[in-house]
C-alpha cells in the first residue's frame, strides 16, 4: 500500500497526536509545522503571519470598477505563500513516503494516491482535550472560557479550516467521500487508534 499518508482533522479531535504516533511507528517523516517554518525561510515571512494565511481562504474586500465591474483579490503575499505550500508538499513527497497533516495535501498530492485519513470527534471530547492540553496543538488559554465561549471558538476554528479546504479544493472538509478511512476519537486515545491503523498500511 502507499505509504504517502494525509491526515485532515477536526480542531481538538486529537488529528495531531494521531498523525505523529503513526509517523513513529512506521518509521515515516512527519509534516506539520515544519512546512509552515520552510515557508517561513523562503518567503522571510513570519511564521504566525503564514499560518493564518495558509489555513484561511482569501478575503475578497471590495469590487474593482473597470470599465464592467468585476472582483478581484487586492495583492498580499498570500498567493506567495500557497504556491511555497504546495511545492513544499509535493517536495517532502517526492523524497520518501511520509505522514502530512492538514494543508488540503491529500488534494495536492491526489495523483499519488495517498491514503487520506480524517480525525473527528464529538464537541464534548474536543473540549476536553482542549482543556487537558493547552499547548501549541490546541487553544490557549481555553481554561478561561466557560464550555458555551470554547464550544463557539472551536466551531469557527473547524468552520475556517473547512472554507479553506473547500475553496482551494471545490470539495467538501469531512465528506467520507473524500477519504479512505474516517476515524472518530471521542472514546479513544488517537495513539492507541495509529496502533491499529498502523496494520492498514504496513
Amino acid at each position: 500500500m502507499n505509504k504517502i499518508i494525509t491526515i485532515g482533522r477536526e480542531f481538538g479531535s486529537g488529528g495531531r497526536e494521531f498523525g505523529r504516533k503513526l509517523a513513529e511507528l512506521l518509521g515515516l517523516p512527519y509534516y506539520d509545522r515544519e512546512i509552515i517554518s520552510e515557508i517561513a525561510k523562503r518567503t522571510s515571512l513570519s511564521e504566525k503571519y503564514i499560518q493564518n494565511i495558509a489555513e484561511h481562504k482569501p478575503v475578497i474586500p471590495f469590487p474593482i470598477h473597470t470599465g464592467r465591474t468585476f472582483w478581484a483579490v487586492v495583492p498580499d503575499y498570500g498567493q506567495s505563500v500557497q504556491s511555497e505550500q504546495h511545492n513544499i508538499i509535493r517536495e517532502a513527497a517526492s523524497k520518501s513516503d511520509c505522514v502530512i497533516v492538514g494543508r488540503g495535501a491529500d488534494y495536492i498530492l491526489r495523483e499519488l494516491n495517498p491514503f487520506r485519513i480524517f480525525v473527528y470527534s464529538s464537541i464534548e471530547s474536543k473540549m476536553k482535550r482542549c482543556r487537558e492540553n493547552q499547548s501549541n496543538d490546541y487553544e490557549q488559554g481555553s481554561g478561561a472560557m466557560n464550555d458555551k465561549e470554547l464550544a463557539k471558538k472551536i466551531e469557527q476554528i473547524n468552520k475556517s479550516r473547512a472554507d479553506y479546504y473547500e475553496f482551494y479544493t471545490g470539495q467538501k472538509w469531512g465528506d467520507k467521500a473524500n477519504y479512505d478511512l474516517c476515524i472518530n476519537t471521542s472514546f479513544i486515545e488517537p495513539g492507541k487508534i495509529a496502533e491499529a491503523v498502523k496494520f492498514l498500511i504496513i
